[in-house]
């Protein structure tokens, strides 16, 4: 896959992308990922990118020649064009899984006030937003999107059946998880676990997992219920 990022601050990106996970995706070529300063596609002799919007209002926005531009020269019949923005639908594992689908995204990182309707309406093939809240631009959102959807991929992540039982991916949150040692300063580590029973420890982490979710996202919890009637 390949990630292209368009964004106006490309050293917020410097070292996020060079540890862990991502970083062994990018060396063995299960991911490339490009940072683009959008300022490279300005024509204006300071390299301005943005404006004020027309009618009035506070704050500035984004112009749609750099954009147009930009994701002109990146594009192919195949990519998706992603905005980060607030206006977005929420990031979640469904709509990472579904990303997979294609060789190349092309992120845009909104900034300012806003940005300029007809590169959405022309460009942008999906809008996602990171949850309900502001941040100063698509930056974060754009970092995590990658996270999220680049572990998906076949042979990112060493052992495939660590995905499946990850929190969302059945629908329910993950069940609590121990190690070494049984005992640690007093709390022990629940009997069945230690049992070797793999049965009673699949219905045990079933039941946990059923209880935690009900607790915490009781609004995943009757999605999960409905869905198994």
């Amino acid at each position: 896959m390949l990630i292209d990022i368009l964004t106006l601050f490309p050293k917020m990106f410097a070292g996020v992308f060079e540890e862990s996970i991502i970083k062994r995706a990018q060396k063995n070529g299960q991911v490339k990922i490009r940072i683009h300063n959008l300022r490279d596609w300005s024509k204006d002799k300071h390299k301005k990118v943005d404006d004020a919007p027309f009618g009035g209002g506070p704050g500035m926005v984004l112009k749609p020649q750099p954009l147009f531009d930009a994701v002109s020269e990146l594009k192919s019949k195949s990519s998706r064009v992603i905005l980060l923005t607030p206006q977005g639908k929420r990031l979640n594992q469904r709509i990472a899984k579904g990303l997979l689908r294609f060789n190349h995204l092309i992120l845009v990182c909104g900034h300012y006030e806003g940005i300029d309707e007809r590169f959405i309406q022309k460009m942008v093939t999906d809008e996602i937003s990171l949850g309900d809240f502001i941040l100063t631009g698509g930056e974060i959102p754009a970092m995590a999107l990658v996270e999220c959807v680049a572990r998906l991929i076949p042979g990112v992540v060493g052992d495939r059946s660590s995905l499946e039982t990850e929190s969302f991916i059945s629908g329910l949150l993950e069940y609590p998880q121990y190690t070494r040692p049984a005992v640690f300063r007093g709390f022990k580590v629940p009997n069945v676990l230690l049992s070797g029973d793999h049965k009673k420890i699949e219905m045990w982490r079933r039941g946990n997992a059923l209880r935690r979710t009900k607790q915490r996202r009781p609004d995943l919890y009757k999605k999960y219920i409905d869905k198994e009637k």
